[in-house]
C-alpha cells in the first residue's frame, strides 16, 4: 500500500539500512495524508451557483374592449311593512271574515273569537260596580248623618272619623270595580281582530275552530304604501352593496326601469344558502306583491357599467393571488423581465374578468405560466412550432392570446 501511494519501490530490508527504510515509510505516510486532506477540502468547497432558468411565457397587450355582460340579481316585490296579526286575548276562533289576497280597509273586522266567556266576565264586572255603588251611597249617607250629629256634639270626633273612613273605603271599592269593568269591556272588544291600516292579506295562519293563545298569528297583512324588492346577495359580493346605494330595477317582462335605493343589508347570512338578504326601496307603490324584478348596481364602489362600454378585460389565467389582493405579471420589454402589478377586478364577463384599476392600455401582461414566476425574473416569449422568427425585445409584443 505504501509503495502504491508514494509511487516509489521500497527495497527489501536486506538491501537498505534501517534509517533509510524508516525515512521511506515516513515519506509515504505524509504523502497519503496530504492526498486525503486535498480530497476533503475539495469535498467541502461550495458548488458553483446554478443559474436561474429563463421561463417561457405567453403575453398579451392590454387594450379596450366592449363589455358584454353586467351583474344582475333577481328579486321579489314585497310590502315595506308586513305584519302578522293576532288576537290580544286567548280563545276559540269562531269566524274568519277575509281570505288570502283580499284587500281590506282600516277598521275592517278580520276574524272573531268566541265571546261567551268574556261576556260573562263583563256581566260580573257590571254587578260588582253596582254593588260597590250601593255600598258607597250607604256609606255617604251615614257619613252625612254622623256629620250632623258631630256638629251638634251628640257623638265624639272618633266616631265621626270612623264613618268618614268607611265612606272613603267604599269609594275606593267603587273605583276598583269600575276599572275592572273597563278592562273586561276591552277584553271583550279584543275578541274581534280589526285591521289598523289598509292593505292586502298575504297569508292565512289559522282557521275557524282552532283554540289560540294570545298573540298567535291569524293572518299576515301587507300594508299599502312603500314597496321594497328583496333579493339574496352572495357572500363573496357583500362588500359591493352598501346602505344608500342606488340600484337599477326592471320589472320582469317589461322594458320599464326605475331607480331604487338600498334600505337594508342583512346582518347575518342564511345558514343554508349562505346569502345575505338585501332590501331595496322602490318608488312605485303600485307594483303587485310577489312580482319578479331584476336589479343591478348603479352607484357604489363597484357600480355596473353599461353593456358595450369600453373596459379592460383579461383572461382568468393571467390572474394570481398576492395575499388578499389580485395581481398580474407585467412584462418589461426592454429587459425582458416581469414585475408584479396589483389590479382591481369588477366582475366576470364570459370567460374573462373586467379590470377597473391597475393597468393601462398598451401594457403587456403574462397570460400563461404566472405561477412559476418571481419579481425581476428573466423570461422569453413562447412561440408555437413553425411560428415566425421572434420579435426583438424592444419591439411591441403580441401573442395569440391578445387576439
Amino acid at each position: 500500500m505504501l509503495r502504491h501511494l508514494s509511487g516509489a519501490r521500497l527495497s527489501p530490508l536486506s538491501d537498505t539500512s534501517p534509517a533509510q527504510y524508516r525515512a521511506s515509510v515516513r515519506f509515504c505516510v505524509m504523502t497519503g495524508v496530504a492526498a486525503c486532506l486535498v480530497g476533503a477540502l475539495a469535498a467541502c468547497s461550495k458548488p458553483e451557483p446554478v443559474a436561474e432558468p429563463v421561463r417561457s411565457v405567453r403575453v398579451l397587450t392590454v387594450g379596450s374592449s366592449q363589455l358584454q355582460a353586467v351583474t344582475e340579481y333577481a328579486g321579489e316585490v314585497r310590502a315595506g311593512v308586513e305584519a302578522r296579526l293576532g288576537f290580544r286575548v286567548s280563545g276559540k276562533l269562531v269566524r274568519r271574515l277575509v281570505d288570502n289576497g283580499e284587500r281590506v280597509k282600516a277598521g275592517q273586522v278580520l276574524a272573531e273569537l268566541d265571546i261567551q266567556d268574556y261576556q260573562l266576565a263583563l256581566d260580573a264586572a257590571q254587578a260588582q260596580v253596582r254593588a260597590a255603588l250601593s255600598n258607597r251611597d250607604l256609606a255617604a249617607a251615614d257619613a252625612k248623618r254622623y256629620k250632623d250629629l258631630r256638629d251638634q256634639n251628640f257623638i265624639s270626633a272618633a266616631e265621626f272619623e270612623r264613618r268618614d273612613n268607611a265612606l272613603k273605603l267604599a269609594q275606593a271599592q267603587l273605583d276598583q270595580a269600575q276599572a275592572s269593568l273597563v278592562t273586561q269591556r276591552n277584553q271583550g272588544a279584543y275578541t274581534r281582530l280589526v285591521a289598523d291600516a289598509p292593505g292586502v292579506v298575504t297569508a292565512i295562519d289559522a282557521e275557524a275552530g282552532q283554540v289560540l293563545a294570545a298573540g298567535t298569528p291569524v293572518l299576515r297583512l301587507a300594508y299599502d304604501g312603500v314597496r321594497v324588492a328583496l333579493f339574496a346577495l352572495p357572500e363573496d359580493k357583500l362588500d359591493t352593496v352598501r346602505t344608500g346605494d342606488e340600484m337599477s330595477v326592471r320589472v320582469w317582462g317589461s322594458a320599464t326601469t326605475m331607480t331604487g335605493k338600498v334600505s337594508e343589508v342583512g346582518g347575518s347570512a342564511d345558514p343554508q344558502t349562505r346569502t345575505f338578504p338585501i332590501k331595496v326601496s322602490l318608488p312605485d307603490a303600485r307594483l303587485p306583491l310577489g312580482a319578479t324584478v331584476t336589479l343591478s348596481p348603479k352607484t357604489g364602489a363597484r357600480a355596473n357599467l353599461q353593456v358595450g362600454a369600453p373596459v379592460i378585460k383579461l383572461p382568468t389565467s393571467a390572474l394570481r393571488q398576492e395575499g388578499a389582493a389580485t395581481a398580474v405579471w407585467v412584462l418589461d420589454t426592454a429587459n425582458m423581465t416581469v414585475s408584479s402589478q396589483v389590479v382591481e377586478v369588477l366582475t366576470a364577463d364570459g370567460n374573462e374578468v373586467v379590470v377597473t384599476a391597475g393597468l393601462q392600455p398598451g401594457q403587456q401582461v403574462v397570460s400563461a405560466g404566472v405561477h412559476v414566476l418571481s419579481p425581476g425574473q428573466k423570461v422569453v416569449l413562447y412561440r408555437e412550432k413553425n411560428a415566425p422568427a421572434p420579435v426583438s425585445a424592444t419591439a411591441p409584443v403580441s401573442s395569440p392570446a391578445a387576439k
